[in-house]
């Protein structure tokens, strides 16, 4: 079971990420590494970051041990669903109103002529979120009844739709295009909710509004383990978020350097890490629920094992063919010779991290699932601290490969603090039993 649902996670992940390389060469030779790429990239950021929090952590990790544990399934997650997708439909238009203050606030080195450009991007690319979260919801549930392949496909659809608005749009003004791949996110976001909405109806999961007066002890205890797992679970997309931040106040380009690095970097850590996180962890939550430790113990052992010795390979890989797997990719059009040695040399100084944020990610699942989301959050938040104080150290002399080793060296802190909150000795027995 445990290798079929890796599988599956796997080689969803995969169609979808080929995709989004195509979407990726795409957006290179057409847009380029300049300011409208600079743009679209912050723009479409902040949404992609909440997307990657929800979709790979802080939601899953917090709802399905909630969820196993309620004796009211469906009023639980009825109330859940509703209360957090009213808040952000909310937030989203408060996003759409003040636009330019939240483009000034994410790109704070823009000058104004470029915020007056970004600002209405932002308005349009953070009605994903709620879409998403609509996703991520649903996803959830299926996860829960061990279904995998529907939420592991579906995120080739987004890659889809934007493909679809850049070759549309690719004899059009650079801004116009931008706005062409903008819609393109939200006509997928809506894409991945009718597929989901498809297999939740096939399960018979469809009946998320139902209410009778009740306590409202599961929700609040959901609530506080959410609010430390969105923490817990956001290291690595928060410096990626970190790093466009101070890489606006660097030369132009910088912002398409560390998003073309980081896209590649993100292939392995998603393929292997994330897709084996996704089936572990109903399993785990599961074996601890029914108090089978061993069980879960042992299932941990079989997948970070696995994991380290294809994070390994990747890694090698990546680091010697780093140059010519970014020419490969971008090197066209626009994307200069240039372009693809600096994108390179940013790729690099993230893989160096791949293993570490890759067995964080296994180990973090056992904190989890015992509901110590509060402990994993205080790891990830020393962490991050760590990553500012690295990034403000090295952007000066290293500039945009200094921010993306600060990245890699927090990872580093991530993976030793929860090892020992996990302990030492018995990730020592694990490794040799």
């Amino acid at each position: 079971m445990l290798i079929k649902s890796i599988f599956t996670n796997s080689t969803g992940i995969l169609t979808s990420r080929i995709l989004g390389f195509i979407r990726d060469l795409l957006t290179a030779s057409i847009l380029g590494a300049n300011i409208y790429s600079d743009i679209f990239f912050v723009a479409f950021k902040l949404p992609n970051l909440f997307r990657r929090i929800f979709a790979e952590g802080a939601f899953t990790q917090a709802f399905i041990p909630a969820y196993a544990r309620s004796k009211h399934k469906i009023r639980f997650s009825s109330v859940v669903f509703l209360q957090l997708f009213g808040f952000l439909i909310i937030l989203s238009l408060l996003v759409s109103m003040f636009s330019h203050l939240v483009a000034k606030a994410i790109a704070v080195g823009f000058d104004q002529e470029t915020i007056d450009l970004a600002a209405p991007l932002f308005a349009i690319n953070f009605y994903y979120l709620p879409m998403i979260f609509v996703v991520t919801f649903m996803a959830a549930l299926l996860q829960y009844k061990n279904h995998f392949a529907t939420t592991a496909y579906s995120t080739a659809l987004l890659n889809l739709t934007m493909i679809g608005g850049l070759l549309i749009a690719q004899d059009m003004e650079k801004y116009e295009i931008t706005f062409y791949l903008s819609y393109g996110v939200l006509a997928g976001g809506l894409l991945q909710i009718l597929v989901h909405l498809y297999a939740i109806k096939r399960l018979n999961l469809l009946k998320i509004f139902h209410f009778k007066k009740h306590a409202k002890k599961e929700e609040n205890k959901f609530y506080k383990n959410f609010m430390s797992a969105t923490v817990g679970s956001s290291t690595t997309h928060i410096s990626a978020f970190l790093d466009t931040w101070l890489a606006s106040f660097l030369m132009s380009g910088s912002i398409s350097y560390l998003y073309y690095g980081n896209r590649v970097f993100q292939l392995p850590l998603a393929l292997f890490a994330i897709a084996t996180s996704i089936a572990l962890f109903p399993m785990i939550a599961r074996s601890i629920k029914n108090k089978d430790e061993n069980k879960a113990l042992n299932l941990m052992r079989k997948s970070s094992l696995i994991l380290f010795g294809l994070l390994s390979i990747a890694t090698l890989i990546g680091i010697v063919f780093d140059e010519f797997i970014i020419s490969l990719l971008f090197e066209r059009g626009a994307f200069t010779a240039q372009d693809t040695a600096n994108t390179a040399l940013i790729l690099t100084m993230y893989l160096i991290g791949l293993i570490p944020f890759g067995v964080a990610k296994i180990f973090s699942l056992w904190l989890y699932a015992k509901e110590q989301q509060f402990l994993a959050a205080k790891i990830s938040m020393k962490s991050l601290a760590w990553n500012i104080v690295f990034s403000l150290a090295l952007i000066e002399p290293y500039g945009a490969a200094g921010l993306a080793f600060a990245s890699t060296l927090s990872g580093f802190i991530l993976f030793y603090l929860t090892i020992k909150e996990f302990g030492f000795r018995k990730f020592k027995e694990l490794l040799i039993k």
